[in-house]
Parts: structure tokens; sequence; C-alpha cells
């Protein structure tokens, strides 16, 4: 008898084990990946996850090469996420936004969606003011690509994007590779190749918010900028051609300030035009990559953000049309200046502009871009 009744128990505990469900995975930032997998155009789409010896962690889906969360330490040794995004792949789908993506084929803006190449006129999709913008409205930051997770500490991203994409001349096969060190720097190398004369100018567009609240704005946060001249922009948020110097104007951050010191000053013609901060500064770093080219601190988390690339120019944009009409991970509301976007890149409107860096690719040739985000604790 006793047996039997043994034998029920073990049995009724086995089938209580069969129909418990699995305990729930998720990220260190609280993501689900099953919530990011899905098929877009036949691609798969997933959620992929670098962590490194220091604890530091960064998930990223291969829809449009986004970086989803960024979980650093911050004073305290409380880890922050400390970039906006969703936490579902549906919503990075249903809405348009740029949230941590790998710009292509052509970051920033080009007049009119046009240019000249070879004697050939090119016109590309007019999505933002009469001009194209980050490659069109389907430009890389909506597209699937191929994914590679190497390791722990790195992925491999490639697309291959036709000849034709949003009317940009010649196949183009590009890669992008986030690598994880120890010393929390997430490293992206950018590289591409074609096999017609075309152009290319890729970035990496996070909006980050150093504090790890979000609700907040980041007008608080403290920005260096390594640079002594910007490229102003017309009310269309266009570049006129010019370099100017930002000495004596509230574009000058060679001195760190916090982001909201001057950005209301619409008296100034250059803070009306972007609606605050949406431009274009001229790098002093000459495409040393050992030369901090700007550095982001929050004084409420401590965390600060050093941005090292190889490029001339950085934009910084500080989430200006931001409106509240979004909610994103846990549900928050994203409010204008709830952030701020580093991104290392080319001039805008460089191809129409020949006195400034190229940005054209040819046959047998290899673009290749480098952007580094080093995070640490202010001193």
């Amino acid at each position: 008898m006793k047996k039997q009744i043994l034998l029920v128990g073990l049995s009724t505990l086995m089938l209580m084990a069969c129909q418990q469900k699995p305990d729930k995975v998720s990220t260190l930032s609280g993501l689900d990946p099953v919530k990011f997998s899905t098929e877009v155009n036949h691609s798969q789409t997933n959620l992929y996850t670098l962590k490194n010896k220091s604890g530091m962690e960064v998930c990223i889906t291969n829809f449009g090469g986004r970086i989803v969360s960024i979980m650093v330490p911050d004073k305290d040794g409380k880890m922050q996420d400390v970039v906006l995004g969703f936490d579902n792949i549906d919503d990075y789908i249903r809405i348009p936004s740029d949230f941590g993506a790998s710009i292509g084929r052509y970051a920033n803006r080009i007049a009119q969606g046009r240019f000249v190449l070879d004697n050939d006129t090119i016109q590309l999709p007019q999505n933002n003011f009469g001009h194209c913008l980050h490659g069109g409205p389907q430009g890389w930051q909506y597209q699937v690509y191929d994914a590679n997770l190497i390791d722990n500490t790195t992925l491999e991203l490639t697309r291959l994007s036709p000849d034709g994409d949003e009317n940009f001349p010649g196949n183009v096969t590009a890669k992008v590779t986030f690598k994880l060190s120890d010393d929390n720097a997430l490293d992206i190398k950018y590289s591409a190749t074609t096999d017609k004369k075309t152009i290319i100018n890729m970035t990496n567009h996070s909006y980050f918010n150093l504090s790890g609240d979000p609700s907040q704005p980041a007008t608080d946060h403290i920005l260096y900028v390594n640079a002594d001249n910007y490229t102003p922009v017309d009310s269309t948020f266009m570049t006129t051609g010019e370099i100017i110097p930002v000495k004596d104007t509230p574009m000058d951050f060679i001195t760190p300030k916090a982001i909201g010191q001057d950005i209301t000053k619409y008296d100034f013609v250059q803070l009306k035009n972007g609606n605050g901060y949406d431009h274009n500064w001229v790098l002093n770093t000459n495409g040393d990559i050992t030369k901090p080219a700007a550095r982001l601190t929050s004084p409420q988390s401590g965390i600060t953000l050093e941005v090292y690339t190889n490029e001339p120019g950085i934009q910084v944009y500080t989430g200006n049309f931001l409106d509240g009409s979004i909610q994103g991970k846990k549900g928050i509301t994203y409010n204008q200046r709830a952030s701020v976007c580093l991104e290392t890149q080319h001039y805008p409107d460089s191809p129409n502009k020949p006195q400034w860096p190229s940005v054209i690719l040819e046959p047998g040739q290899t673009y290749n871009s480098e952007c580094i985000f080093k995070f640490s604790i202010a001193k």
C-alpha cells in the first residue's frame, strides 16, 4: 500500500512538473527575447544579447540593426538602461522611429533628395521637408540584417542593399559589427563594398538618457564637443554649406555645459531653425579615434559616455521632436528632449558639397567607419 501511495505521489509530481511553464527568460534590462521574434519581409528578427566580464549588457535586434538597451552601472553601482526604445518588435515595426538604428545608406539629409554622380542626376525619396533623410522612408533602419552572434561580446550584422534600393545606385554589401569590451566600451565598426559608384554614410542613432530615467529630460546632462566649428542649417534643417565658428555662440561646447543652458535661446537663429540642437559639429580630431569627439555626463547618475570616432563630424540631436505621443520600454512616455543623440558621420548633404570630405564609394574600395561608446563614472 505504501508503495502504491508513493508511486501515485511521484506520478502527481511529474504531471505537475510537465504542466508547469518554464521560467520566463529575460535580459538584465527586462526584455523578453520572445517578443522580438517575428518575420519581416520573409526574414527572421531576433534579440541578441552581449555581455562583458564587468556586468555590462547590450541588447540588439537585427531589425534595423537597432540597439534596444544598454545596461551600465551608475555611481551607486545600480545598473541603468541608458537608451530609449521599445520592448517588443511590433512597436519598432508599427511606429516609425530611429531609436538605436544602424542608419544607411546615407545618414542625415541630402538636399531635395538629389545629387549628381558622373553627370547623372539621381533622385531619392523626399521624406523630410523636401529632403531625403536617413536613406529614405524605407532606409536600412526598417530592413532586416542577417545576424551572426560570434560570441558573448560580438555581434555581426550584414545586409545586401540591391541596386536601386531607395534609388541609390549599386549593389552594396554592408556590415555592422558590435564588440563589447570589458572596460565598458561598445565598439561599432561599419564596412561596405559596392559594384557601382555610389555614396554611403552610416551611423548609429541611439537616443541616450544617462540618468536611466527617460521620463525626465536630458537637458541637465553636461555635454562636451571637441569642435571649434559647426555647419549651420536653414529652416528646413538643411545645411547651408557654411562652416562657422562656435565661439561666443550657444553652439560652443568646447567648455562643457548643461545642454539646457542655452537650448531655448531662440533669438539665436540656429536654435530656432533646429528647434533646439540638431546640427553637425566639425570635429577637431582629424579622424584620430584615440581622441574624444564628445563626452556626455548625467549629474544624477554619474554615468559618463565618451564618444570616439574616425569620422569628421558628429550630429548632436536633443530629441526635439519627441512630443509625448510615444510610449517606450516599461510604458514610459517619451517627452521632448528626453534624450541626446550623438551620431558620428560625414557632414549632411556632402554629395552636393565637393569641398567637404567625400562620401563616394567606388568598386574595389571598402568603406570603413568606426564609433566607440565608452561608459564610466564621472570623477
